[in-house]
């Protein structure tokens, strides 16, 4: 009984002891883990942003980098605002902790000169004398955030932190709209827009088919450069293609230059040229505004698409010519024709495909990515480095008129490209006609409150002189019909309709 009570006694010990040993392993890994924590806590983030730290104090310097280096950024430490700006110009610093009390140059006179020269630029002013009004008039004057001093380590990290989460961010949207732009670039042309997409999408399925295209659409659309991609998606696209402005020449030229001509043919004719018919035959002819040709020019083209075949100018000699032709035209060819101005067998045979392209405000979508396509080609152009515009810059591209479409666009990136002394264009880099241009701003400085007859009255004149009097594109653009814009005319007296005509004889 003494030894099954000795060893029942012993079982109780030996169970105490498992039990201690198990709890001493759970303080272990609590221990281990609470460490863990606490360095995951400390790690430094994932990030490339280079803080700048300005201050005449170098024992406020010394301190700061240390504490910064503790949580994980590299800094950069200057007592001069001159090299601190020199650092933000050179791409070097994203991020700028500057303090308020400096000889030369206090804060805030640093604050309004790194924004002016970098709307992108972050800064975090400090200061020994904090006040709700200064600090607020910090944040309006552009600081990402105010901090007293003694920093607050926990303040400012969580500042850093959120400087640096933006400036993530900002490479990662960058990275994935270089992505996306490959991903929505038809050769050479950019949209995302349904209208574009569709564009896109017919230009495919025209390419594969050995027939005439007409491409329409206001000046800078881009017609030209869908004439070039039908080709080069063509199984044509191993031939030449041969590009013809109609509207740069006159009438003799044009026909020397398509045609080809002999020598002797006219004055200054030395040598023997073929035309461009004959240079790209097998291949594509893009004819761009052949609006403006003649109706003898309309009647020479009739014949190539027709018999396939051209006479050089000074020659008796008809030669075959095998091209297929696209044409582009910025006038609506249906009133050309009703107003005997072109041709209508010849209409007819340049319209068995149409495609229409749409103008820039038809696709506002697609500005931000234009934008960010042209800035990657002037960037390359001119050894820039700018990220992108700032949200004012933005705002005025958006709610411009683009008469000139992505043309105009295009020139507006490439002289702003230029300008541009940061990361970003800002309102100073654009134009002046459109950094006079503010949100909500009455178009014209004559502006005045007008009867709604008199808004009418103003606006069909001015939807007149922007189709050049042509009355059938001015209803369509109203979206009204020919015989209310009629009626509307009618009524508001023979004065607009004897301007358009003026205008239109001047155009």
């Amino acid at each position: 009984m003494l030894r099954v009570a000795g060893q029942e006694r012993a079982r109780p010990r030996a169970r105490t002891r498992k039990v201690d040993g198990m709890a001493q392993a759970l303080r272990v890994v609590v221990i281990v883990a609470s460490a863990h924590s606490k360095a995951v806590a400390l790690a430094a983030p994932k990030t490339s942003l280079t803080p700048c730290i300005l201050d005449d104090d170098h024992a406020q310097l010394d301190l700061l980098s240390a504490v910064m280096e503790n949580m994980g950024y590299q800094s950069i430490t200057t007592s001069d605002p001159e090299e601190a700006l020199g650092l933000v110009r050179s791409g070097r610093c994203r991020l700028v902790l500057a303090d308020v009390n400096m000889p030369g140059m206090n804060g805030y006179e640093f604050l309004d000169r790194v924004l002016r020269s970098d709307p992108g630029i972050h800064v975090i002013v400090m200061t020994g004398e904090y006040t709700l009004e200064s600090a607020l008039d910090a944040i309006r004057r552009g600081a990402a955030d105010f901090l007293p001093k003694p920093i607050d380590r926990t303040r400012l990290k969580r500042a850093l932190d959120e400087v640096a989460t933006i400036y993530d961010q900002r490479k990662r949207v960058r990275t994935l709209e270089e992505q996306l732009l490959k991903d929505l670039e038809f050769h050479g042309i950019v949209g995302k827009s349904p209208a574009m997409l569709e564009v896109f999408d017919f230009s495919r399925k025209v390419a594969k088919h050995y027939t005439n295209v007409l491409l329409v659409g206001s000046t800078g659309t881009g017609k030209e450069l869908v004439a070039r991609a039908i080709h080069n998606i063509s199984p044509l696209s191993q031939q030449k293609l041969a590009i013809c402005n109609c509207s740069a020449m006159v009438d003799t030229l044009l026909e020397s230059q398509l045609f080809g001509h002999m020598r002797g043919s006219f004055t200054g004719a030395t040598d023997t040229t073929p035309g461009l018919f004959e240079y790209a035959n097998n291949g594509t002819v893009f004819l761009d505004e052949i609006g403006e040709t003649s109706l003898r020019m309309q009647a020479k083209l009739l014949r190539v698409i027709q018999n396939r075949e051209i006479q050089r100018v000074g020659s008796q000699e008809v030669r075959q010519v095998n091209v297929r032709l696209i044409a582009a035209t910025n006038r609506d060819l249906r009133v050309e024709v009703l107003a005997g101005k072109f041709r209508e067998d010849l209409f007819y045979r340049l319209n068995s495909i149409q495609i229409r392209m749409p103008s820039l405000t038809e696709r506002l979508e697609d500005i931000p990515l234009l934008v960010h396509y042209f800035l990657k080609k002037y960037n390359d152009v001119y050894g820039k480095s700018i990220s992108g515009l700032t949200r004012r810059a933005q705002t005025v591209l958006l709610q411009h008129a683009w008469p000139g479409n992505v043309r105009e666009l295009e020139n507006v990136i490439a002289t702003a490209a230029i300008t541009a002394i940061g990361d970003f264009i800002d309102l100073r880099d654009l134009p002046e006609h459109l950094q006079h241009r503010g949100p909500g701003r009455p178009e014209g400085g004559d502006w005045r409150p007008l009867s709604l007859d008199e808004v009418r009255k103003s606006h069909i004149r001015r939807v007149l002189q922007l189709c050049l009097g042509n009355r059938l594109r001015a209803a369509q653009i109203l979206g009204i019909g020919r015989t209310s814009l009629y009626r509307y005319l009618k009524c508001d007296g023979n004065e607009i309709c004897a301007r358009e005509k003026t205008g239109g004889a001047a155009a």
